[in-house]
């Protein structure tokens, strides 16, 4: 009897806080749907630059790739959301959030890039050439293809990474999932919350592990 009175009791907190929670969960994939395609986008011209044929330029990029992946994700955050305004630029708590978020996670997909980029047989990229396409025509239409498929389940677990990277946001007191949870659970004095954030978290991000291991089979079997 006491045992089903203390589940009773979990699942009605359960239902108070989850409105909180769902909430939390919207700004969760709001950070996410503006920080990962951005960060794919900025990855991806990273890598594409990398192919130009300039020491300046690519020893630029590689010393940005190589800091932001030195950097701790939450360091940098702190540092743009605390720091920056010693430096005159102030940015709200979603604004760090993205800012260190693409920051670093570009750099991670850059790599990702440059490595399927280099997968692909130069003798393509030469025929490609001999039959009149510019770099940019050859880089879109036969060497990016054939690299993002050749890295897709690195990449795919590198969006499953960034998307993790998002709880980093209650450090700044950003309402998102976890933080919702962690503010609930101070209201209630009872973990229930952190346990349904953590269902919310499984449930949200389980289908991406699923694809990834689909992809990584498939890789294997080619």
């Amino acid at each position: 009897m006491e045992t089903f009175i203390h589940q009773f009791l979990n699942l009605a907190i359960a239902e108070r806080v989850l409105p909180n929670l769902l909430t939390g969960l919207r700004m969760t994939l709001l950070l996410a749907v503006i920080t990962v395609p951005v960060g794919l986008a900025v990855g991806l011209a990273i890598a594409a630059l990398q192919e130009v044929r300039s020491q300046v330029l690519t020893g630029a990029l590689i010393v940005y790739i190589d800091f932001l992946r030195a950097f701790p994700p939450l360091v940098l955050l702190i540092f743009i959301y605390y720091g920056m305004p010693f430096l005159g630029l102030e940015l709200s708590s979603i604004q760090a959030v993205c800012a260190a978020l693409i920051l670093n996670t570009s750099a991670y997909y850059a790599e990702v890039f440059r490595a399927g980029i280099e997968s692909v047989p130069k003798g393509q990229v030469e025929a490609a050439r001999s039959t009149g396409l510019g770099m940019i025509s050859t880089l879109r239409f036969v060497v990016l293809p054939q690299a993002i498929r050749n890295v897709l389940p690195d990449l795919m677990s590198n969006v499953l990474e960034a998307v993790k990277l998002t709880s980093l946001a209650s450090v700044v007191t950003l309402p998102e999932l976890l933080r919702t949870a962690r503010i609930a659970q101070g209201n209630m004095f009872n973990t229930t919350p952190l346990v349904v954030a953590a269902l919310l978290y499984l449930l949200m991000l389980w289908p991406f592990v699923r694809c990834i291991t689909v992809l990584e089979r498939r890789a294997i079997t080619k």
